[in-house]
């Protein structure tokens, strides 16, 4: 059961959120008010509606997390995403990381390999509000070759290597923002495909994501 009350006491609870993230080191302010604006508690069971503003990750089901707001604000603001670019997620989960992006004004189109997972966001009412996300199911490894390219690509899941396919939807100049490893602990990578076809790479912090599958169920 969701919550679907945004009450002055969760309003309080995004605002000291928004505090601790811009302490831990996220300056962009839209990135911040996207975080300051969205109701996390409505993303998880209303049993966590107290605790949903804690600044870390929580089970949705299927073996996956809700992220940790730190880490959702950190991509985005690694992503560098500007009004009405065509952005590709991969990984949908609970469309929290989506519905950031979507406050930022992208053109979102977000794949989820988990069928419960996308049916629940489907029929997620809140989520009805953001006309510019387009759910799909399928493989994230296959990308969206169809809608390609991409201005950007952001992946919410941890893969061992880049995937080629998803490099192979980015426009040139775009940027990719992957957590890259295996095991318990990974490196947030941003790339960017240069205009001469080679890729640019840059390695920032440590995170830990659950990994990346590929196929669908």
């Amino acid at each position: 059961m969701r919550s679907t009350e945004d009450s002055y006491l969760h309003k309080g609870l995004r605002k000291q959120l928004v505090d601790t993230i811009r302490q831990k080191g996220i300056t962009d302010e839209k990135v911040l008010n996207a975080i300051n604006t969205i109701p996390r508690h409505f993303f998880l069971d209303s049993a966590f509606a107290k605790t949903a503003y804690e600044d870390r990750a929580f089970p949705i089901g299927e073996g996956q997390t809700i992220s940790q707001p730190y880490t959702v604000a950190y991509q985005t603001q690694l992503l560098e995403v500007r009004p009405f670019e065509k952005v590709l997620e991969i990984g949908t989960g609970s469309a929290y990381q989506a519905s950031v992006l979507a406050e930022l004004g992208v053109a979102l189109y977000t794949i989820e390999r988990q069928k419960p997972l996308f049916d629940a966001n489907k029929n997620f009412a809140y989520l009805k509000k953001y006309h510019n996300i387009k759910f799909f199911y399928g493989d994230g490894y296959e990308g969206l070759p169809t809608y390609a390219p991409f201005d950007k690509v952001i992946i919410t899941a941890a893969a061992p290597d880049v995937p080629q396919k998803l490099i192979d939807q980015l426009k040139t100049g775009g940027m990719m923002v992957i957590p890259v490893g295996t095991g318990d602990v990974q490196r947030m990578m941003r790339i960017t495909k240069q205009e001469n076809g080679s890729l640019k790479e840059q390695v920032f912090d440590n995170f830990s994501f659950v990994p990346m599958i590929e196929g669908k169920r």
